[in-house]
C-alpha cells in the first residue's frame, strides 16, 4: 500500500509522505475545519475563485508531507481490533469520523454567497455537521429497528 498522507483538496490526487505539497497563505484555509492541502500550484490556484481570495493577498506555501506517516498508521492499526456489536442502545466509541466535517465547505459557502451575498463563518460547518450526524443517527436507529441493513430515505422522515 502506498504511503498516502492526504488527498489534494482540489483534484483529490493522493499526496504521499515526503512529497511536496502546497497550502494557502490565507489563515482561514489553514484552519482546523478547512485545512486545505494541494498537490500543485495549479490546484491551489483553482481554489482562489471558490474561496473568493484576492489574487494579491493569497499565496501558495510549499511544504513537505511527513515521511513517517506510514509508520504511524502501521503502529496504530496493528493493535487488537475492537468489534462493536450491532445494538441501537450501545454507545459507539469515538472514531476519526467523529471529527470530520461532513459538508463540502466550498459548496455551502458558494450557495450562501450566491443566494444572499453573505459570507459564511467557519463555525457554520461544525454546526451543520452536528445536525447531519444527529439525523443520520436517528435514521440508523430506525433502519435497525425495522431489521434492515440499509438506511433508506424514509428513515430520515421518522
Amino acid at each position: 500500500m502506498a504511503n498516502v498522507w492526504r488527498k489534494c483538496s482540489s483534484c483529490k490526487k493522493e499526496i504521499e509522505g515526503g512529497q511536496k505539497y502546497y497550502v494557502c497563505s490565507v489563515s482561514t484555509c489553514q484552519g482546523k475545519i478547512t485545512n486545505y492541502v494541494f498537490c500543485s500550484v495549479e490546484c491551489w490556484d483553482s481554489h482562489l475563485p471558490i474561496e473568493r481570495h484576492r489574487a494579491d493577498s493569497a499565496g501558495a506555501i510549499e511544504r513537505i508531507a511527513p515521511r513517517d506517516f506510514a509508520a504511524t498508521i502501521a503502529a496504530s492499526s496493528s493493535g487488537p481490533q475492537k468489534i462493536i456489536p450491532k445494538s441501537t442502545t450501545q454507545a459507539i466509541s469515538k472514531s476519526p469520523v467523529d471529527d470530520e466535517i461532513l459538508v463540502v465547505v466550498s459548496k455551502v459557502r458558494k450557495y450562501i454567497a450566491d443566494r444572499s451575498g453573505l459570507n459564511t463563518s467557519a463555525e457554520v460547518y461544525e454546526t451543520l455537521t452536528e445536525r447531519i450526524k444527529r439525523l443520520c443517527d436517528r435514521a440508523i436507529e430506525h433502519a435497525q429497528g425495522q431489521g434492515r441493513k440499509t438506511v433508506m430515505d424514509r428513515d430520515f422522515s421518522q
